[in-house]
């Protein structure tokens, strides 16, 4: 049988993807966001181990409410929870052999979830695989992604998951952190190191990559949309000329995450080890809740030597204070993504924060309620209109 040229297989796939996103225009995921009562309730938290082995966790919600954990640094395995986080089936491999990409990215206006997987750590080669079943099968399509104004092509490696934009001109954008490693992930390239954020505006097909972040030295970040419609972008720091204490780096967009400005560091937010001027990977997500701007941050939080103590900040007023915090798991702990149910599914209400625990990873479930028990930070006040509820 004659053998079909790779370059038509890619353009039938755009074909059939575009149509497909025409098919699915206006077809956004109706029902984004719900009250505040949906996350409340008696409190709630459990947790389960969910991996033995591998590094590198990223949590994501598909637009039926499956809870999908991912995890991997030699293959990239995903479960998959049906039942709001109860349960979860057998690894699925997405990639074999595969590196952690992050950014698991579910695009509410088609219902598929793109995946990132790199050959290595990176920088490495880099491959989008998408499924169009809710994560229970995989298929690689074309890498397009172009480059940053000074040239530049990021890699994807443990930044947080992505988020269709729901707000203003560039509704139904797919936008999801990055990062560029400079010429290599060496101490003496971190100054040359910054993150960066990938955007789509086709359903994944092709992507655009965003002005740097404000600040060298960063990597591994997160994002979140606001009711306003600007982005919050928080980021890790792996160098820093002045590193006592580790405190995380923020900025805003507000033109759908093509550019940042705002700069500030997060004086409450610690990134990863105290006495260390590396950071670590954090997760951030904020709750589906109309008009609201509840924003949660993850990372750990200790003055010793080893990473332990993944906490879960809160933020009332969408990244400008944090008063509430609540430890997770005072046991070995590291890199963490957070994640939220959908309304109307299996898995609305919870809170989902998958992070690595000792060799594999742990998933925690818990709602606002439970967080609201946690300890005051000093940074700004637990508003009104959730305590007298």
């Amino acid at each position: 049988m004659r053998q079909i040229p790779p370059c038509f297989i890619g353009v039938y796939f755009c074909l059939v993807l575009c149509t497909d996103l025409v098919r699915a225009e206006s077809q956004i995921v109706k029902t984004q966001e719900a009250g505040l009562n949906s996350f409340l309730g008696p409190a709630r938290f459990e947790s389960q181990r969910v991996y033995k082995k591998e590094r590198h966790p990223n949590v994501a919600i598909a637009c039926d409410g499956t809870v999908l954990v991912t995890l991997g640094n030699s293959r990239l395995l995903v479960r998959r929870s049906t039942d709001g986080g109860k349960t979860f089936g057998e690894s699925i491999a997405i990639a074999e052999p595969g590196f952690q990409g992050g950014g698991l990215t579910v695009d509410e206006t088609s219902g598929d979830v793109i995946a990132f997987v790199e050959a290595g750590h990176p920088p490495s080669p880099l491959e989008i695989y998408r499924s169009r079943d809710h994560g229970i099968t995989w298929r690689r399509q074309p890498t397009n992604i172009a480059a940053d104004s000074l040239g530049n092509t990021p890699s994807m490696h443990m930044n947080e998951h992505g988020i269709t934009l729901r707000r203003g001109p560039h509704a139904g954008r797919l936008l999801r952190p990055a990062r560029f490693y400079g010429d290599g992930n060496r101490p003496e390239e971190y100054g040359s190191h910054y993150t960066t954020a990938i955007f789509s505006d086709d359903g994944g097909v092709t992507w655009k990559t965003s002005d740097p972040f404000p600040e060298r030295g960063t990597g591994e970040a997160t994002l979140a949309e606001r009711s306003d419609g600007k982005i919050y972008y928080n980021t890790r720091c792996h160098w820093d000329q002045n590193p006592h204490p580790t405190r995380r780096r923020a900025a805003v967009s507000d033109d759908g995450g093509a550019t940042w400005k705002g700069f500030k560091v997060v004086g409450v937010l610690p990134d990863g080890l105290q006495h260390r001027a590396y950071g670590c990977m954090g997760g951030l997500v904020r709750l589906p809740i109309k008009d609201r701007d509840i924003l949660l941050f993850s990372n750990i939080d200790t003055e010793g030597n080893q990473r332990e103590r993944v906490t879960v900040w809160v933020s009332f007023d969408g990244g400008e204070t944090w008063p509430l915090k609540r430890l997770i798991d005072p046991g070995p702990s590291a890199y963490s993504s957070l994640n939220a149910g959908r309304p109307q599914t299996p898995s609305e209400g919870q809170i989902f924060l998958h992070y690595e625990a000792g060799p594999g990873s742990k998933l925690a479930r818990f709602n606002l309620t439970w967080l609201l028990d946690g300890e005051r930070t000093g940074d700004g006040d637990v508003p009104s209109w959730v305590t007298d509820l």
